[in-house]
């Protein structure tokens, strides 16, 4: 058993957060006879779980639904976020290539380039 800042702690991160994400409804916490909030193991796995969620690019929101008990429903949610990063690394690449391009080109402006405009066309 720990408490918020021990847990916090463990964690890498701030007691704050932690309360913000049971307030969300991404962690459920125990409390003891006080009131205080109580991390058990249970509780620690949780919020190692949404850490990691919210560091591979998942807001709370997300979180919430890939987490929760309908798995059709949580899949569908990490799928999304599968879909929106691929884009984005389609979208890095294409980036990549112009830039290496510009680099690379032997045209003092890229407007007197045929490839950058066909690069800023496809844009």
């Amino acid at each position: 058993m720990r408490t918020i800042g021990e847990a916090a702690a463990g964690l890498g991160i701030e007691a704050h957060v932690l309360r913000h994400w049971e307030e969300v409804g991404a962690l459920t916490v125990r409390r003891d006879g006080n009131g205080y909030r109580v991390y058990d193991d249970g509780a620690l796995e949780q919020a190692r779980t949404v850490l990691k969620l919210r560091r591979v690019g998942l807001s709370l929101p997300e979180v919430v639904a890939a987490t929760a008990p309908k798995k059709q429903e949580a899949q569908a949610v990490v799928r999304a976020k599968i879909d929106a990063l691929e884009s984005e690394v389609a979208r890095t690449r294409q980036a990549i290539t112009f830039l290496r391009h510009t680099v690379e080109c032997r045209h003092r402006y890229l407007e007197d380039c045929p490839d950058c405009a066909h690069f800023v066309r496809d844009a």
